[in-house]
């Protein structure tokens, strides 16, 4: 991971480099380079995104359906984005247009696009759906991502942002991406449930949720959408199973935004038309 060198250095890595983390050779199954459409498989490796539950039919058929490319003066496809073909299903209510943010807690550039999705998130559209998947490339990023989604069973989601705030402070502190990531499973478990006992979480209520089926099963999909999406650099932003970019494609934070709301619209407005 590129880490802060001057402060003009990490202003500029915040900027232009929020999707620069290097795939990890061997967890990572995706043999192109990110800005290349993904190949990977099934669409059966994309259900359940952020909700544990399978495509319909209706999205299956929906993916499969050819759509204009989204074009305008400002945003261009293999420019601002990558095509992803084929399209996957997901499984967005009818009339509804899916956004999968894949990220990492301890990821600097997916910390320095919060504020901006936490914002947005306020104002979307009523027709988005936003999901966010973890990444999966390690046991590092497995680690953040079982917490992550053991604070979601846990209904403590208001955790997350706690979690996302304090990891990034000890690694600025200590150069290290494995907070809360001990030597064994049984040390990361002990060190997590240290951390949200402060918030009134029993450690039995913890460990419960941490190996529990659901969990286990939305760790299992997390891995197979990564793979499926061939994720290589985080944050990435998925469209409607159709688009896939991030900051650097985009410009800047902001023009992120804009972009996912202009691809957003487009599909929503040409499948409403269809």
């Amino acid at each position: 991971m590129i880490r802060q060198l001057t402060v003009s250095a990490a202003l500029a890595l915040l900027l232009c480099a929020c999707s620069s983390h290097p795939p990890p050779p061997a967890q990572n199954s995706a043999s192109s380079s990110s800005s290349a459409p993904a190949t990977g498989a099934s669409g059966s490796a994309s259900q359940g995104a952020g909700s544990g539950t399978g495509a319909s039919a209706s999205s299956t058929a929906a993916a499969n359906t050819p759509l204009a490319l989204p074009t305008s003066s400002e945003w261009q496809p293999g420019v601002n984005y990558t095509v992803i073909s084929p399209a996957q299903p997901t499984n967005a209510p009818p009339g509804k247009v899916q956004v999968m943010e894949v990220f990492w807690l301890a990821c600097p550039h997916c910390y320095a696009l919060e504020p901006y999705i936490q914002a947005w998130r306020k104002t979307k559209p009523s027709y988005v759906q936003f999901v966010r998947v973890p990444v999966m490339w390690g046991p590092v990023q497995r680690a953040h991502a079982r917490l992550y989604y053991t604070l979601e069973a846990l209904g403590r989601r208001d955790l997350i942002d706690k979690t996302f705030h304090y990891i990034h402070d000890l690694e600025l502190q200590t150069r290290s991406e494995s907070i809360m990531v001990g030597s064994s499973k049984a040390n990361t478990l002990r060190m997590q449930q240290a951390f949200v006992a402060k918030y009134g979480v029993s450690p039995a209520a913890f460990a419960n949720a941490y190996n529990s089926f659901d969990v286990n099963t939305r760790l299992q999909q997390a891995e197979e959408i990564n793979q499926v999406y061939e994720i290589e650099s985080v944050p990435t932003i998925i469209v409607d199973g159709r688009y896939r970019t991030n900051v650097v494609k985009a410009g800047s934070e902001n023009k992120l935004i804009a972009l996912i709301n202009f691809l957003a619209k487009w599909d929503h407005d040409h499948q409403s038309a269809g």
